[in-house]
């Protein structure tokens, strides 16, 4: 029986053909890889315009008035863009291996995490499968909070603490928990 499932996943891996773009040169990817550590990934308070001159280097498109906190993880900054007047908050982990659209005056709050990959767990071999994130402006993605793949966060909406986004959250209205579900319209007030 062990030997029949040792066959499989050999034969398995043999057709495994990873489907990842990453998108830059291997020596750009390991040049970033060191510059996330030093300047995203530390505890060290670097200012927000080295941190948006560096992202801008290596292709994101950051708009103006962008604060970046301490301890960000970004994969690919070559498949970022973040609008005007945008908040990162620390330990935010931008997980886009796939797009992640940030559109103006939008908050992620500490240790969010946007990720834009999953495995195909209907296949042996896991293929990956990634899926782009739009986030539209006004809204607020709250702490520890996740968005899935392929999500879209319209305009205004918000993603409660803690809570996960696996699918799109409809503009003007407030999502809570595990999926996250519509709890009730956000109103402004004047």
């Amino acid at each position: 029986m062990k030997n029949n499932a040792n066959k499989i996943v050999s034969q398995d891996l043999r057709s495994f053909k990873p489907n990842l773009n990453i998108g830059a040169t291997k020596l750009t990817h390991t040049v970033w890889y060191f510059i996330n550590i030093i300047f995203f990934k530390s505890s060290i308070p670097f200012p927000s315009s080295l941190k948006t001159y560096l992202l801008k280097l290596f292709g994101a498109k950051i708009g103006l008035f962008v604060r970046f906190k301490p301890c960000i993880n970004i994969k690919f900054p070559w498949k970022l863009k973040i609008g005007n007047f945008c908040w990162i908050g620390e330990g935010v982990w931008i997980d886009n291996l796939d797009f992640v659209t940030i559109e103006d005056h939008v908050c992620i709050s500490q240790g969010a995490y946007l990720l834009t990959g999953n495995h195909d767990y209907k296949k042996s071999t896991f293929d990956l499968i990634t899926k782009p994130i739009v986030i539209e402006s006004g809204t607020w993605i709250g702490a520890k909070s996740i968005v899935c793949p392929g999500v879209i966060c319209y305009t205004n909406s918000i993603l409660t603490v803690g809570s996960i986004a696996t699918r799109n959250l409809e503009a003007n209205f407030i999502y809570a928990g595990n999926p996250a579900v519509k709890c009730r319209e956000r109103k402004f007030e004047c």
